[in-house]
């Protein structure tokens, strides 16, 4: 994984983290259930999000790899992939 790629991933993993930690902290300062489950679906959204650059990478280092597919064929392949991560959430 590239510098670049590698930060965006651990920032937002970071952010998901302090998601969490927001979450405990709302928990015990018994907040509303709605503004618990807003912050809990963000930090799942995070999650997918992250999900989403490491199946990139994969998709790039390890199923492509030596495969001779054209760049338009690569960019409609991770739309799916991603309309299809969007679809299924929660299933």
């Amino acid at each position: 994984m590239q510098a670049e790629e590698e930060k965006k991933l651990l920032d937002r993993l970071a952010r998901v983290e302090g998601q969490i930690r927001g979450l405990r902290k709302m928990l015990e300062e018994e907040r509303a259930c709605t503004d618990v489950l807003t912050q809990l679906l963000a930090a799942r959204s995070g999650l997918e999000q992250a999900g989403l650059l490491i199946l990139d990478k994969h998709l790039e280092d390890c199923v492509l790899e030596g495969v001779d597919l054209e760049p338009s064929a690569q960019a409609q392949l991770r739309e799916t992939l991603r309309l299809w991560s969007r679809h299924s959430a929660g299933v």
